[in-house]
């Protein structure tokens, strides 16, 4: 009775009910796979006749040996499953397959079977030749696609935390750029009644919005490539001075560093030290170039002779300096002994050299010759006015001070000819 149910080959009577050829112009004529391959031809029955499958469902397509013993029904299903929900939703796939299958067993079973074997290896072609290249930015860049990647949380202290705003689990400040970007969709809503063109309006605010977005993202990148947030909190101030070799960063470093400071946005932080760096070596193959250039034109045309020419060439400058050192001490001798008598006198530095050597020939104070100086120059101003002049000159002054300095006034022309 157990045997009523099953379907046997009309030609070599092998077990046929899970998979079987049927005739579609002989009536009872049923082949195994095998038969029907090898053109089995009995009674009427020919090898070009149409024919049917019959699939009982329960065999297997990657045989015995194939893991889990899925069929051929569970294998449709698993298609239809992928079709549906697509890859990756692995549980939505398992109940379309059945309550027999788990998650993962539907994963491993799609990914050893259809992915990586020999269907897998058939169908899928190691490199997609249509597939576009992103050639823009490379991925991290200030103004690369991926400008909405989250960041992992800035490493800084709460009270710090709180210096700057800053709300770590959400990374975001409480003053953001453009923050008043969100009024532009805070009020849309899609109505059934729209026009075209209120739509595309509403859409053209929305895109508004998502490029306010990828600027306030794209400040952040920067802002966390640069460093600039430790920056503003003054942890980085010993680094400023010194670079990553130890070596200390000239002042004319720090201004072309100032100058190419608006290439930040552009370069990512990596790439700006490679720029700046490159400049470096460029200012330092220059100078080579006009050093060696420069030994060309003494004649010197090898590396050898350079070092005697820079060494005798050091001589000769340390005997110029010595020489001008020992001549302005000498000059400095000499003009301090000139005035020896009234350089430590008190008004001595308000004089001029002519006006110093006239107190030192007269054995005349700085002072008082300033004060006589003043009081002549106020009467030849009130005479040119035409207002008397009442002022007395001091006792200490005879005819023959007067008259040294009233030349001595007249030929440095503090007052006229016709006055004095």
């Amino acid at each position: 009775m157990a045997d009523l149910g099953k379907k046997y080959c009309v030609n070599c009577l092998a077990d046929v009910t899970n998979l079987r050829l049927r005739c579609t112009e002989c009536p009872d004529i049923e082949l195994c796979p095998e038969c029907f391959s090898a053109g089995a031809e009995i009674g009427n029955h020919r090898r070009w006749h149409g024919y049917q499958q019959v699939d009982g469902g329960r065999f297997s397509l990657w045989g015995t040996e194939a893991e889990g013993g899925w069929t051929s029904r569970e294998e449709q299903s698993l298609l239809d499953a992928i079709e549906q929900y697509g890859f990756g939703n692995w549980e939505d796939m398992a109940d379309h397959v059945g309550a027999s299958r788990t998650p993962q067993e539907v994963m491993e079973h799609y990914v050893t079977m259809y992915i990586h074997g020999n269907l897998g290896k058939a169908c899928i072609p190691d490199s997609i030749p249509n597939r576009v290249t992103d050639h823009t930015c490379p991925s991290g860049g200030p103004l690369s696609p991926s400008l909405t990647t989250p960041l992992p949380p800035l490493d800084i202290s709460l009270v710090e935390q709180q210096q700057l705003g800053y709300m770590p689990l959400r990374d975001d400040y409480e003053i953001e750029y453009d923050q008043d970007a969100e009024k532009l969709i805070s009020g849309l809503c899609v109505n059934y009644d729209d026009e075209d063109v209120e739509i595309e309006m509403k859409r053209a605010h929305v895109d508004m919005y998502v490029r306010k977005l990828r600027e306030r993202q794209r400040r952040k990148n920067i802002a966390r490539d640069y460093n600039l947030v430790p920056s503003f909190l003054g942890r980085d101030k010993k680094d400023k001075e010194k670079d990553k070799t130890g070596i200390k960063i000239t002042k004319e470093e720090k201004e072309q560093r100032v100058r190419l400071r608006a290439l930040c946005q552009f370069m990512a932080h990596r790439e700006f030290e490679e720029f700046f760096e490159n400049m470096h070596k460029e200012r330092v193959l220059r100078a080579k170039v006009r050093e060696l250039q420069r030994y060309r034109r003494n004649g010197i045309t090898r590396l050898e002779e350079s070092a005697e020419y820079e060494a005798a060439r050091h001589k000769r400058e340390k005997r110029k300096e010595n020489k001008s050192v020992v001549t302005s001490k000498r000059g400095k001798e000499g003009k301090d002994g000139e005035f020896a008598a009234i350089e430590n006198l008190t008004g001595f530095e308000l004089l001029s050299d002519r006006e110093k050597v006239l107190c030192n020939s007269l054995n005349l104070s700085p002072a008082r010759y300033l004060t006589v100086k003043t009081i002549i120059i106020k009467d030849h101003l009130q005479k040119r006015q035409g207002i008397p002049a009442k002022s007395r000159m001091p006792s200490y002054l005879d005819k023959v001070l007067k008259k040294r300095i009233l030349t001595f006034l007249t030929e440095s022309g503090w007052i006229s000819r016709d006055t004095s």
